[in-house]
């Protein structure tokens, strides 16, 4: 039975915008095992864990040219020009990000500028599972490649023939057999199949996102903390409920762990949106999934929209529906989502597959820290300055001082030396 409920005059927020919890101490003291063997054992240690946790028996860790081949050339024609479509768009979207060079002269003689460099070794991580995500492949090989990462390298158990049809399409340059904890863990330590990455990207369960937390606590880079996927709609009196509804089940269907979060200025619209969303929900293949998670979701009724946007940014959701009539100015005091989708005909699906935006998303309420995957997610911003004679000698009246004042006397002298040599 799905609870409405009434915005309490003093809210509780935490409580109001707490996700479901997941217990977390057996899973690390796994984690750390799974590191350790793989640390030690290299490419024996994935065959073995592989065989352990999924009862899947590898010879070798990569696919050759010539099994990646096979397995794209099934992929479904129609399919393949929605892929290309969704390809396209992601392409326009990402590559629009690249950095204007921009030389600022902050003071005469002195210039300052930024540019930006790939991070050169980068790793995916594709789950298996009952949804294949080849989607998430373009979300993050795309912008990988038009950063210029040298090195792209895709685990996954997955054997769905669009997984590797996408991968080919954004040049991956390795492909692993590997998923799991020990598929994170390969791409932390590497192996002599597995080269080591200097960042990880990809979704997965509890068990490959307590993977990545480890292999950032170990100075790999991840692209963001991860928790199951949610999304939070904003519905009033203008709102279609059966858009609604479909909006709600797309993201309940991802399993029992998602969350979606209604917050509603109208009691009727609300009622009808449940209807609709039992309704829709009999026809699902996944309803179960759905099912167990909306029982764990929240349909919050508040007195006006002021309410609903306050509530709404101290949630921070990863997907922010706004299915109301002014949406785009109601968007204007929205500070933390992760991606917001405006009006009656954008649904979250949309931005799932091929509007162009990223659907690699902060969740778990980091919305309110971190933006979601971008080109600048690939990149480094590398700073430089260039300082004439005549720019360091009036720049000095400023150094010198600063730096002896924090009695750094080094980082003065290393400017009196130039003034004593005649600038």
């Amino acid at each position: 039975m799905i609870q409405l409920i009434k915005f309490p005059t003093r809210p509780n927020y935490s409580e109001l915008c707490a996700r479901p919890q997941i217990e977390s101490s057996k899973i690390d003291s796994l984690i750390e095992s799974i590191f350790e063997r793989v640390h030690t054992d290299k490419d024996e240690a994935l065959i073995s864990l592989t065989h352990e946790f999924e009862k899947r028996n590898i010879d070798a860790i990569l696919y050759t040219e010539k099994e990646i081949d096979a397995y794209s050339d099934k992929t479904d024609e129609h399919l393949k020009k929605a892929i290309q479509i969704a390809f396209d768009n992601i392409w326009k979207f990402h590559e629009a990000q690249k950095l204007i060079e921009n030389r600022i002269e902050t003071s005469p003689g002195v210039i300052c500028w930024q540019k930006s460099s790939p991070i050169e070794k980068i790793g995916i991580y594709i789950p298996g599972g009952t949804a294949p995500l080849f989607s998430t492949i373009l979300m993050l090989a795309i912008p990988a490649k038009i950063a210029g990462c040298s090195e792209i390298v895709l685990c996954t158990p997955g054997i769905h023939p669009a997984i590797f049809f996408t991968a080919k399409l954004c040049g991956i340059t390795k492909m692993c057999k590997v998923g799991g904890a020990q598929a994170i863990a390969a791409l932390a330590l590497g192996t002599p199949s597995i080269p080591k990455v200097y960042k990880i990207f990809g979704p997965g369960n509890q068990y490959v996102t307590a993977a990545k937390m480890h292999a950032n606590s170990m100075g790999v880079a991840i692209d963001m903390p991860a928790g199951p996927s949610e999304v939070a709609i904003y519905a009033d009196e203008t709102s279609n409920a059966r858009y609604v509804a479909s909006d709600l089940l797309s993201q309940a269907e991802h399993g029992i762990d998602s969350q979606v979060f209604l917050v509603s200025t109208s009691e009727s619209v609300t009622q009808e949106i449940i209807r609709e969303l039992e309704s829709q929900l009999k026809d699902l293949p996944r309803k179960e999934l759905a099912n167990g998670a909306i029982l764990n979701s929240k349909f919050i009724l508040v007195k006006n929209q002021e309410e609903a946007i306050d509530l709404l940014n101290e949630y921070a959701a990863e997907h922010l529906i706004l299915a109301c009539d002014n949406s785009e100015k109601m968007s204007d005091k929205i500070i933390n989502a992760g991606s917001i989708f405006l009006g009656h005909y954008t649904p979250e699906s949309a931005g799932d597959y091929s509007s162009g935006t990223n659907h690699t998303l902060p969740t778990n309420g980091h919305a309110r820290a971190y933006s979601g995957v971008n080109l600048d997610s690939f990149c480094k911003k590398i700073t430089l300055q260039s300082i004439s004679k005549s720019g360091l000698k009036i720049l000095s009246e400023s150094i010198i001082p600063m730096a002896e004042a924090e009695s750094l006397q080094a980082h003065a002298n290393a400017v009196k030396v130039r003034l004593n040599n005649g600038l």
